[in-house]
């Protein structure tokens, strides 16, 4: 509204200064961190986490932990979409399971699926792409892009194995029993972290703003 100023016996209307248009070049409002773009991948990513439990797995370990393809999609969620949209995939994939989602291995669904043997990898899995995605987005800016981005997937395992350990280990087992048990899954997800690369480098060739964007 105008404000009112004295002057001499009365009172002088002041009507307010206009917004002067932006000028060509100042800086824009910052804009919301995702666009529906963002969005729409992280609903694609987090959908193919839950369809990869279509493939069975391999119950293996004194714990019958299985062998599944989830490790293979969480590197693909860091190494495609970052640490911020790959952590939300997978986290978003977790949400759904734990509210009843049959969406787990062997299509478990619920927050009982946190007292099982494998509630320390599930748990690994979203700290695990975001490290991925971290690495991943420094890797693909240097000459070495296939190895930096093979060591990023490594990096997520390792992250995903620490966690699964500390699951057993809160199931009972002691250190030496619970290394020896995670050790198992080792040599497959070496095996599918070389895929998820090359199904990355694939992506990156199609899409080369998907994981780092240019600036206009």
């Amino acid at each position: 509204m105008p404000a009112l100023h004295p002057q001499g016996q009365g009172l002088v209307s002041v009507d307010p200064v206009p917004e002067s248009p932006r000028t060509p070049g100042a800086p824009r409002r910052p804009r919301s961190r995702w666009s529906a773009m963002d969005l729409s991948l992280i609903a694609v990513f987090a959908a193919l986490m839950a369809a990869s439990i279509a493939v069975p797995g391999i119950n293996v370990g004194p714990l019958g932990v299985a062998i599944t393809l989830q490790t293979l999609v969480v590197a693909l969620c860091g190494l495609v979409l970052g640490w911020g949209r790959g952590s939300a995939a997978v986290g978003l994939y977790v949400l759904l399971g734990l509210v009843g989602l049959p969406i787990f291995s062997g299509f478990r669904a619920g927050p009982a699926v946190l007292a099982s043997p494998s509630a320390g990898y599930i748990i690994g899995f979203i700290f695990a792409a975001a490290v991925v995605g971290l690495l991943a987005t420094l890797a693909v800016r240097t000459r070495w892009r296939t190895a930096a981005l093979f060591a990023a997937a490594m990096a997520g395992t390792v992250v995903v194995h620490i966690s699964g350990i500390l699951g057993f280990m809160a199931k009972g087992m002691a250190l030496q029993a619970a290394v020896a048990a995670d050790l198992i899954y080792l040599p497959g997800d070496i095996l599918k972290n070389i895929v998820a690369v090359l199904i990355a480098l694939s992506l990156h060739r199609a899409f080369p703003d998907l994981l780092v964007r240019r600036r206009p």
